[in-house]
């Protein structure tokens, strides 16, 4: 069975571009996503516009909560409302899904954002594809020795268009920009059958890497503790 992981960046505050990335990401199996930094703020802000679309189909405001509840306990006769009032608990059911989707974000601050410069919010991440280890940062060159030791796949954002570069044993990959490159891109790692392989797509749906192997050293793949 395939290990996905979906990788895009650079969203830049394009909260509909942010989506189209995630969604077409998703339709292709990802179950994770790395998001290389570029507006590391454009998650939070994503899924509270999606918790208040949510609220707002609804359209049942605390005034008329207060209201219904105080005819109830006058014995009055209850206003009609809509059905969709009465879908509270799907409500807070789909909210909760939306807000589960944070979590299988792993994402990483670029210079300049304030979580860049809070000691708190790690400026790097990791992660594990099946046992390969992959580091996550938005500038490459934030990456440091102790970085090139442990991982074998080094994802990063900053840059124009999707490209794998091999430097010894390691692989520097980089799923281009959703906003503000030639085209919108995004990438995938996959595991199939012990082998990774990284593909990249326009978000329109053109093929713009398909598959390229990830042939990594004997022995270079897992964490090494030092």
């Amino acid at each position: 069975m395939a290990n996905a992981i979906g990788i895009f960046g650079d969203t830049g505050g394009d909260l509909g571009l942010f989506e189209s990335a995630l969604r077409f990401l998703s339709d292709r199996g990802a179950k994770r996503f790395l998001f290389a930094g570029g507006k590391y703020d454009d998650l939070d802000e994503w899924l509270r516009t999606k918790r208040d679309e949510m609220r707002a189909q609804a359209d049942y405001s605390n005034g008329d909560f207060l209201e219904d509840v105080s005819r109830f306990l006058l014995g009055l006769e209850q206003k009609d409302r809509p059905a969709a009032f009465g879908t509270a608990w799907e409500l807070a059911r789909a909210i909760e899904e939306i807000m589960r989707m944070k979590d299988k974000v792993l994402r990483t601050p670029e210079k300049g954002s304030l979580q860049y410069q809070d000691p708190s919010v790690p400026r790097k991440a990791v992660d594990i594809v099946g046992d390969v280890l992959c580091c996550v940062v938005h500038d490459k060159n934030d990456l440091d020795k102790e970085d090139m030791v442990n991982a074998a796949v080094l994802v990063h954002g900053k840059e124009a268009e999707p490209k794998v570069v091999q430097i010894g044993p390691r692989f520097f990959i980089t799923p281009g920009r959703v906003n503000g490159g030639p085209k919108s891109t995004v990438a995938m790692l996959e595991l199939v059958d012990k082998q990774l392989t990284f593909s990249a797509w326009t978000l329109d749906g053109k093929t713009l890497i398909d598959k390229q192997p990830i042939v990594l050293s004997a022995g270079k793949t897992k964490l090494s503790v030092k």
